[in-house]
């Protein structure tokens, strides 16, 4: 979304700084709107007692104690705070994956051993001052997925959800998930934000294998849509 979003306002092929992936279909995050039926997948075990427990103690805390949920999933799914308190943002990642250089990224995270599941954050000059400026998050998502269907190696591209939140001192966070099926790496999840801080563009793109035959289980998931919700300007100090 990052390179769609750039080039709408330029992340975005299939390598960590495209966004081509989208938000978890069982989301515990029930806000995204719903634009297109997920694709079917085959049928999976039950959820496992930690993955059930972890699902549990995420709706309950999520209505009562939003702080107190976001600090016992980061614990528990072992997140990590990474800052980068020169370009101005923050958020958090799975302290097992390894944090790489790549020419255009401003930090790049990937899973160790499996670099196509990755975080990827870019930050760019904008002459705006929010996202409002651009559009709505359904304007937005309209142009990612354009963007996407576009290139030669997507064979197709579905936005699952989007959403709008409140981040550090009122920013307007514009939040996507979507699916591409490409011919480098198969079927994708990708989940995407983007807000505008100090005249600056702030992208991250979460890139996650979700084939068919090996989809993507609820404990990651629920990983992966932490780190989404993490991201947000540095706290000024």
């Amino acid at each position: 979304m990052a390179l769609c979003i750039c080039n709408c306002f330029t992340l975005s092929n299939h390598n960590p700084l495209k966004f081509s992936n989208s938000i978890p279909r069982a989301s515990l995050f029930q806000r995204h709107t719903h634009l297109h039926p997920p694709r079917e997948t085959p049928s999976s075990p039950c959820l496992t007692k930690r993955d059930l427990g972890l699902s549990i103690v995420a709706i309950f805390l999520n209505g009562f104690l939003p702080n107190l949920q976001k600090a016992i999933l980061a614990q528990d799914l072992d997140l990590q705070r990474y800052t980068d308190s020169k370009e101005g943002f923050t958020l958090l990642r799975p302290s097992s994956w390894i944090k790489v250089e790549k020419a255009g990224a401003t930090a790049l995270f990937e899973e160790a051993n499996n670099g196509s599941n990755n975080i990827g954050v870019v930050v760019n000059p904008v002459r705006l001052t929010s996202l409002g400026e651009f559009g709505s998050p359904q304007f937005v998502a309209d142009k990612l997925i354009q963007a996407e269907r576009r290139k030669e190696s997507t064979k197709d591209a579905v936005v699952i959800g989007f959403a709008e939140r409140p981040g550090q001192g009122g920013l307007q966070v514009y939040e996507f998930e979507y699916e591409v099926d490409s011919t480098r790496g198969g079927m994708k999840r990708i989940f995407s934000a983007a807000f505008v801080a100090s005249k600056k563009l702030y992208l991250v793109n979460i890139t996650h294998s979700d084939k068919p035959e090996s989809p993507l289980n609820s404990n990651t998931r629920i990983m992966l849509e932490q780190v989404l919700h993490s991201f947000d300007a540095a706290p000024l100090t």
